[in-house]
């Protein structure tokens, strides 16, 4: 089988498994895991910080959307510009957000201003799993081992429940590790 094969049904399996976590559950998780976030030194010293627009299966990131705000810093989402690409576009204040495509929030057309991936200091990257060096196993659009290489000033953190952190994924060239994962 070849990683590709073994990726596939390691995303599956782990995004079923990240399914079946009832919502009540998930936002416990997703409120202990941002406030962990907040108590980084990463954290503190970042002024740029990107983060993904959960959907409804995914960790719940609004309260972290609403300390950076609130901290006084730059909070970016991403943009989708075409298949495999996005930009990080900045949050001016959460009154400026949307229900976009594939019912995740995006940034209303008037309000968009995009900030230069070198730019930021910081992006919490999603994924179906992770392992203990920092490989990651995404979500199987490449959106992230593209934007990645450039936020070269960035330091990539991973939020994830404890079951998504492995001894080791089937990692390929391509595939962007991060800096740190944390979990519960």
């Amino acid at each position: 089988m070849t990683k590709r094969e073994q990726k596939k049904i390691l995303r599956q399996e782990f995004l079923s498994r990240r399914k079946a976590i009832p919502h009540d559950e998930r936002d416990i998780i997703s409120r202990e895991l941002v406030k962990k976030f907040l108590a980084t030194e990463i954290y503190r010293a970042s002024k740029i910080i990107m983060a993904y627009a959960s959907t409804p299966d995914e960790l719940q990131l609004d309260e972290l959307f609403t300390a950076i705000l609130n901290d006084g810093k730059i909070l970016a989402i991403p943009f989708i510009i075409g298949r495999g690409d996005m930009q990080a576009v900045e949050v001016p204040s959460l009154d400026a957000l949307e229900i976009g495509a594939f019912n995740i929030k995006t940034v209303k057309r008037d309000c968009r201003r995009f900030i230069e991936p070198a730019q930021i200091d910081c992006v919490i990257v999603p994924g179906a799993a992770f392992d203990v060096s920092g490989g990651r196993l995404g979500l199987g659009g490449g959106y992230y081992d593209k934007f990645l290489p450039r936020a070269v000033n960035a330091k990539k953190i991973a939020l994830a429940y404890d079951f998504q952190l492995v001894a080791e994924l089937p990692i390929e060239a391509h595939d962007i590790k991060v800096d740190a994962v944390i979990t519960p």
